[in-house]
């Protein structure tokens, strides 16, 4: 059982990294967040790693899942003990920081776990009855992230839910991009979706005017 990588960082994608020791790549999955907070390709790396055996066809295919502290780790085995919830739905689920989610899951915020990738309201109420009171030191997790780190995923999140909006409206993809491009450009202190939709729309204003 592979408990623990340490190696060169070969390459790295959206989903997964690979990490090379002494001749051997390893594929090592990650949860997007995690993996953002990696570093540059070519740079030595430590991976803390989660080990199954995926089951198709009779047949069975190890998988690495990998994450940079073994908290984050014991977070990921203790959302994997919910029914119904898999290594690969977790993954999938992890699309925000660890600390967030552990914090929602203690104070019961269905409205951030319905916001998780593939979790819908009855799983997101069976994660609450499972796991809350027992996760609340994961959520401690937070206060080793770095405050530029969290700015950036707030811009993300506030991006991400202006986007829909706009979508929602119909404006195009490209037009959609420009415009909060150049609305966070303006107002790098945005803090919220109204406020960078209300700087959008100042935008607007400006230009018919």
């Amino acid at each position: 059982m592979i408990c623990k990588i340490k190696g060169r960082l070969s390459g790295k994608n959206q989903q997964s990294v690979v990490v090379e020791k002494e001749g051997i790549f390893y594929q090592i999955y990650m949860p997007h967040t995690v993996l953002s907070n990696l570093k540059e390709v070519d740079q030595p790396v430590e991976l803390v790693i989660y080990h199954y055996l995926n089951i198709t066809k009779n047949k069975g295919v190890p998988i690495l899942i990998g994450f940079t502290e073994e908290l984050e780790k014991e977070f990921f085995e203790k959302f994997i003990s919910v029914s119904g919830i898999g290594p690969k739905a977790a993954l999938r689920a992890f699309d925000k920081p660890i600390p967030f989610i552990a914090q929602a899951i203690e104070e019961a915020d269905m409205n951030f776990l319905t916001n998780l990738a593939g979790v819908g309201k009855q799983k997101a109420k069976q994660i609450i009855a499972h796991l809350q009171g027992k996760v609340g030191r994961f959520a401690l997790i937070k206060e080793e992230l770095k405050e530029e780190k969290q700015k950036e995923f707030a811009k993300k999140e506030i991006g991400r839910e202006a986007r829909q909006i706009l979508e929602r409206l119909q404006y195009k993809p490209q037009e959609i991009d420009r415009m909060i491009k150049q609305a966070i450009g303006t107002n790098p202190e945005i803090q919220s979706t109204e406020s960078l939709l209300n700087e959008i729309y100042k935008q607007k204003k400006r230009d018919i005017n």
